[in-house]
C-alpha cells in the first residue's frame, strides 16, 4: 500500500509539474524497464536482450526528435499507425488468445509484439498528458479503482472463476466489483463536473480493456513460469505488474481520440 501511495503521489506531481520533454524521457525510461521485463517472458538471451533494449532506445530517440524536425507530419502518421496496430491487438487478437489460452510461440514475434505494445503505451502517456493532464490521471485513477474494487469484491464474494487456467485468483464477482467501483466514480464525476452519463459507459469499456491487459500479462507469466514480471517495486512485483491494465486502456483511448483527427495529420502540408 505504501508503495502504491508513493507511486500515485509521484505520478500526480510529474503530470502537472514536469516539462514536456522531461515527461517524455521519464515515460521512455519506464517503457524500457517494462520492455526489459517483457524480454523475460520470451526468454531472450543476454546479447539479444541488450540489442532489444538498444533498438527500443534508438526508436524512442527518433520518435523524440522527429516532432521538432521537418518530418513531423510523418511522425504523426507513424504514431497513429503505432496506436492503431496496438489497439487492434488489444481489441481483436488478445481476446482470442485468452479464449484459446495460447499466445505466439515464436520468441522474436513476441519480442516485436512487446515493442509495439509498450512503445504505444509510452506514446499514449505522452499524448494524453498533452491533451489534458486530468484526462490521463482520470484514466489511471479509474483503472486503479477497478483493480482495488475487483480485489476486495473477489476476496469477499468470489466464487466463480473468470479464467482458472490463466489466473485462478480472478473471479466474475471481482469483475462486477470493478464495474461497480468505476460506476460510483463515474457518477461522482458526472454530478461534480457536469459530464454526460455516457462517461459511465466509457468507464465500463475501460474496465473490460484493463481486465484483458491483466489477463494477457498473467497468460505470458504463466507460459514463462514466472510469478511476477520483476522485483523492482517492493510488494508489487515489476513494472508490468503495475501497468498491465494501463497498456490497453491508455493506448485505445488515445487512438480513439486521434483517429477522427486523421486528416489533421495530412502529409500534404
Amino acid at each position: 500500500i505504501i508503495t502504491a501511495v508513493f507511486l500515485l503521489l509521484g505520478l500526480f506531481a510529474l503530470v502537472f509539474v514536469a516539462p514536456v520533454k522531461l515527461w517524455t524521457l521519464i515515460c521512455l525510461g519506464l517503457a524500457l524497464l517494462a520492455l526489459r521485463e517483457w524480454s523475460g517472458f520470451v526468454a531472450l538471451k543476454a546479447s539479444q536482450n541488450y540489442a532489444y533494449l538498444l533498438l527500443a532506445f534508438v526508436i524512442g530517440v527518433c520518435v523524440f526528435v522527429l516532432p521538432d524536425s521537418a518530418y513531423r507530419n510523418y511522425h504523426n502518421l507513424m504514431i497513429l499507425l503505432l496506436l492503431g496496430c496496438a489497439s487492434l491487438f488489444w481489441i481483436v487478437i488478445a481476446p482470442v488468445w485468452l479464449i484459446r489460452n495460447r499466445a505466439f510461440n515464436n520468441r522474436f514475434i513476441m519480442a516485436a509484439l512487446g515493442l509495439l505494445l509498450i512503445m504505444a503505451t509510452w506514446q499514449a502517456l505522452v499524448g494524453l498528458r498533452a491533451i489534458s493532464p486530468w484526462l490521463l490521471l482520470g484514466i489511471v485513477v479509474a483503472v486503479s479503482i477497478a483493480d482495488s474494487a475487483a480485489y476486495f469484491a473477489g476476496k469477499r464474494f468470489g466464487r466463480r472463476k473468470l479464467a482458472p487456467e490463466i489466473s485462478p485468483g480472478k473471479t466474475w464477482e471481482g469483475v462486477y466489483g470493478a464495474i461497480f467501483g468505476v460506476t460510483i466514480y463515474g457518477v461522482v464525476l458526472c454530478y461534480s463536473q457536469g459530464y454526460s452519463f455516457w462517461l459511465i459507459i466509457s468507464l465500463w469499456l475501460l474496465v473490460v480493456l484493463s481486465i484483458i491487459g491483466d489477463l494477457i500479462e498473467s497468460l505470458l507469466k504463466r507460459k514463462a513460469g514466472l510469478k511476477d514480471s520483476g522485483a523492482l517495486l517492493p510488494g508489487h512485483g515489476g513494472v508490468l505488474d503495475r501497468i498491465d491494465g494501463l497498456l490497453p486502456t491508455l493506448t485505445v483511448t488515445l487512438f480513439c481520440i486521434y483517429l477522427p483527427l486523421f486528416n489533421g495529420f495530412g502529409l500534404n502540408r
